[in-house]
Order: structure tokens, then C-alpha cells, then sequence
């Protein structure tokens, strides 16, 4: 089974998506359409964060890794889920949180931190996630981890202008998925793997991902 931890890209007044204060909207414009053309072609126009993506170190290093040279066997990998569905509105996920899947974090593992927020995406109070403290971030750096997801727009406070967990993880020369939808199901999964691939954009930032998981035991296609 392959489950899709990914919010649809949309500009359905419908489905409102949600958006970092100040970031570009999603845009989709029909170029050609059947029958008129022989083809159908949409232009689309999106910030380098949106929906759900992944940050490269470059989005908070001058100097770090953009999308494009990232290694790629880190982005795909075992995936440890951290279960923290009971922290509420803008409530603070500590190491103490984490601490029991401590023997389980280790170099080439994903951490997916679990809120259960998801189910607020486009939303008013999708911005009042639980987040992570600086100190959390650190400690999970030790352990060799370094790509991590959460179902919410940020591991930081959106209230916080620093920004320090990004700045730890990515200044550690990680990568943080953000925006996952789901990630509760993975623990039905035996053995999870999954996959975070951006697009391969020139000196970028960040990309959207089309982010998946399924079982090791799978044989997918």
C-alpha cells in the first residue's frame, strides 16, 4: 500500500490552501486547451515553498546546499514517525516529547513529527500548530538524523522571526519537508519508507515534493 502524504496544489475557492504569511500564491493558467489546440497545457505559477514542499539548506544558509545538489539516497529513506497528536494550539514539542524514539533516531533515518494538524490545511487556525524547540532540534541533530517532516507550515512558531529550528536543522546540512498531510497514516505501515524527491531546480531554495511512504516489504509497481 502507498499512501500520499501530499496536499493537492489547487485554486479552488473550494479548497482554500494554506500559505507562509508573504509567500507567493498558487497561479494556473490554461495556455492551450482542447479543441481549440490539439493540446491541453497549463501555465503555473508557485513560490518555492508552497504547498508541500521541502526547504533546503540554502533557504536560511548563504552558502548551504540548494535543491539541485542535494544528495538524493538521503531523501528517501526509513521513515520514524513521532507521535505528538496531543500537544494543542501552539503548544511546545520538547526533547522530552521525543525522548522514547531516541534509540530509534540515527543517521538515514526521516523523522516525521506527527501533530495531527493536517486536518486544519486551509484553515484559519493551521497557523496555531504545535512547533518545535531549539533545544528538541539540537538534540535530534546529535543523533545523526537529518531530514525531517512535520504536517504543519513550519517546525518554528510562525509567531518566531529567527526562526531557530530551521536554522539548526538546515545549518546542520538538513532538509525539512513541511505541509505533509496524513502522516498518522505511516503508522499503519510495517517497515515505512518514504520518499521526499524535489524537483531538480537550478540553485533553488526549496521545491514542491510529491511526498509518499509505503511499506519495505512492497514491491512498488
Amino acid at each position: 500500500m502507498m499512501i500520499d502524504l501530499t496536499h493537492t496544489l489547487t485554486t479552488s475557492a473550494e479548497a482554500p490552501m494554506s500559505i507562509w504569511p508573504g509567500h507567493p500564491t498558487l497561479e494556473m493558467k490554461k495556455v492551450a486547451a482542447i479543441p481549440e489546440q490539439n493540446a491541453n497545457v497549463t501555465l503555473i505559477s508557485l513560490g518555492s515553498h508552497t504547498g508541500t514542499h521541502i526547504d533546503a539548506p540554502n533557504h536560511f544558509i548563504a552558502d548551504g546546499l540548494t535543491v539541485d545538489k542535494y544528495d538524493l539516497t538521503k531523501l528517501v529513506g526509513r521513515a520514524l514517525v513521532i507521535d505528538v497528536r496531543g500537544k494543542k494550539e501552539r503548544e511546545i514539542i520538547t526533547w522530552e516529547d521525543m525522548q522514547k524514539w531516541e534509540g530509534e533516531m540515527h543517521e538515514g533515518v526521516i523523522v516525521l513529527i506527527c501533530t495531527g494538524w493536517s486536518q486544519y490545511w486551509g484553515k484559519e487556525n493551521y497557523e496555531d500548530h504545535p512547533f518545535m524547540d531549539l533545544d528538541a532540534a539540537k538534540k535530534l541533530m546529535e543523533t545523526g538524523v537529518r531530514v525531517i517532516g512535520c504536517d504543519t507550515l513550519s517546525p518554528d512558531s510562525i509567531c518566531s522571526p529567527e526562526c531557530q529550528v530551521h536554522r539548526e536543522i538546515l545549518g546542520a546540512g538538513g532538509m525539512i519537508a513541511e505541509n505533509l498531510r496524513g502522516i498518522e497514516q505511516v503508522l499503519t505501515l510495517k517497515d515505512p519508507i518514504v520518499s521526499l524527491l524535489p524537483l531538480k531546480l537550478d540553485s533553488c531554495d526549496g521545491s514542491p515534493i510529491r511526498a509518499i511512504a509505503w511499506s519495505a516489504g512492497d514491491i512498488l509497481g
